[in-house]
């Protein structure tokens, strides 16, 4: 029996010997076939390194030459002078509600009955855009807050002072008290191209310091956000023209920074296009080109003073050409003048309903958005020489761009100062709107801001001042003469209506 067992394991050893030399020889014939009868050139190397790459891409310099993409520099140049803003509301009353959604108690007894509520929140990104603190965000990442705080990047947080904002850009300036402080310098946005490369730079979900990558996907584009919730023709002003980007933008990107591999500030981040709400490969920026107008404006006279050309416009299609049996198939169709018809400046210069405007001095103009962004760039007297298409035969008009009032002249700085102090902005009401309502004169609201007015009463964007203090008003200058002939906790009644909400409505608030 031992001898049958030990016969068995030399059998079984033998076999397992004569198995490892078969699996030899046929690996030895796969390596032989393999690099013989196999042709060379379609082998395929793989190759491992432990360092990482660091130059995935190439680009063409100023010279032609071809060299590295590396962001690192100006990804570190870029950090250091975007913030993270956060916006606080303590939410005495709830303000911001449509006239249409009043509840029937309303109705009867006034929107003046205080609805208490927590305070809330937000959160955003800023750019510092001089050593001197000044900063520039989004508007909808500010407005009606209490309390703005800015944290910068290396943590340190301070409180910021609002110090004007434009809604119809959505743009907001504010101010920290600190100086020598890292910011990015304005660029021209008009010599931006598409294809080229850009970063985006902010505080996505609150992650502070967030770099992105990707190309100008497109210019010019017009998304109807802004003032999205007034879409109607006499009330819309806004002004969109967006540098679009493949580069990742989330929420809490809104007022952060679109740069050029130089560094320079092309735009500011502000939206982006989601079934999700979160990135689905398009964001939207503000051109520098309107950030730094705005900005100007706001230092200067403490509002936005704009131009206006006084007409109703859309971009011409192929559909429109057919339709209206336009000679060319680009540019901007003027289908009429709207409630700005007695005021209008191109109306008065000559343009007629039915010309496409296809040149604003020198640049061309492809679409209404492009021809919005270059008028939103104007001052009220400044001259543009508009081209137009008419009939097929080209045209040349001069005209000089009004305010929104139908005058030449800016509003200063002290006319604005008392009605900000009550954190709303002013503009007169066209003879139409009061006719249809049947009231004599009035003023508009058109935003409502941080301030007593949105602190301590119910009232909304679009309310018709017709008197205050029992005095009628026709223009903002008499509401703000008013207003500064108060002295400190002294009342202020504003009586009005609205032009959708037949009733009167009254708001009392302390100077």
């Amino acid at each position: 029996m031992l001898f049958r067992g030990l016969f068995s394991k030399k059998m079984d050893m033998k076999r397992f010997g004569l198995l490892v030399i078969a699996a030899a020889l046929g690996s030895a014939l796969t390596l032989l076939s393999t690099n013989y009868l196999q042709p060379k050139n379609n082998g395929v190397t793989i190759e491992r390194i432990d360092t990482p790459i660091s130059q995935v891409a190439f680009t063409r310099n100023e010279n032609g030459e071809t060299v590295p993409l590396d962001f690192t520099v100006i990804a570190e140049k870029v950090t250091r002078a975007v913030v993270h803003i956060r916006s606080t509301t303590e939410g005495v009353a709830s303000r911001n509600r449509a006239p249409e959604n009043m509840d029937p108690f309303e109705y009867f007894f006034g929107p003046n009955i205080p609805r208490q509520r927590g305070p809330s929140q937000s959160s955003g990104s800023g750019v510092i855009i001089n050593a001197e603190g000044y900063i520039v965000t989004n508007n909808h990442v500010v407005a009606g807050a209490d309390m703005v705080d800015v944290t910068l990047f290396d943590n340190r947080s301070f409180k910021a002072e609002v110090i004007g904002t434009d809604p119809d850009t959505d743009l907001a300036l504010v101010k920290i008290n600190q100086k020598a402080l890292p910011y990015l310098s304005f660029v021209n946005s008009d010599n931006s191209k598409v294809g080229e490369w850009v970063l985006a730079v902010g505080n996505p979900f609150n992650l502070n310091s967030t770099v992105t990558a990707g190309i100008i996907s497109a210019k010019g584009r017009n998304i109807n956000i802004i003032n999205s919730n007034d879409r109607s023709e006499a009330g819309n002003t806004a002004i969109e023209s967006f540098i679009q980007t493949d580069a990742a933008i989330n929420p809490g990107n809104s007022g952060g920074a679109l740069v050029n591999l130089s560094g320079g500030l092309l735009g500011i981040n502000t939206a982006i296009a989601s079934p999700t709400g979160s990135y689905s490969g398009y964001g939207f920026a503000i051109p520098s080109n309107i950030v730094s107008k705005v900005v100007e404006d706001l230092l200067t006279y403490g509002s936005v003073q704009r131009g206006w050309l006084g007409i109703q416009v859309g971009s011409v299609t192929s559909d429109l050409a057919k339709e209206e049996d336009l000679a060319v198939n680009e540019g901007a169709y003027v289908s009429g003048f709207g409630d700005m018809e007695e005021k209008s400046a191109a109306k008065q210069a000559g343009i007629l309903q039915g010309d496409v405007i296809v040149k604003l001095d020198d640049t061309p103009i492809k679409s209404s958005s492009a021809l919005i962004e270059y008028i939103g760039r104007k001052h009220p007297g400044d001259k543009v020489n508009v081209t137009v298409n008419r009939k097929g035969k080209e045209k040349v008009i001069p005209v000089t761009l009004k305010n929104r009032e139908g005058s030449l002249s800016t509003i200063k700085r002290e006319e604005r100062d008392a009605v900000a102090s009550l954190g709303i902005e002013l503009e007169e009401v066209d003879s139409k709107i009061l006719k249809r309502l049947e009231i004599s004169a009035g003023v508009r609201v058109k935003s409502l801001s941080t301030g007593k007015v949105a602190r301590y009463t119910d009232m909304r964007e679009g309310y018709i001042i017709t008197s205050v203090d029992n005095k009628p008003v026709k223009s903002v200058r008499e509401v703000n003469e008013i207003i500064k002939s108060k002295k400190p906790g002294e009342l202020l009644t504003f009586a009005g209506v609205y032009e959708n909400f037949s009733r009167e409505y009254i708001y009392s608030v302390r100077m």
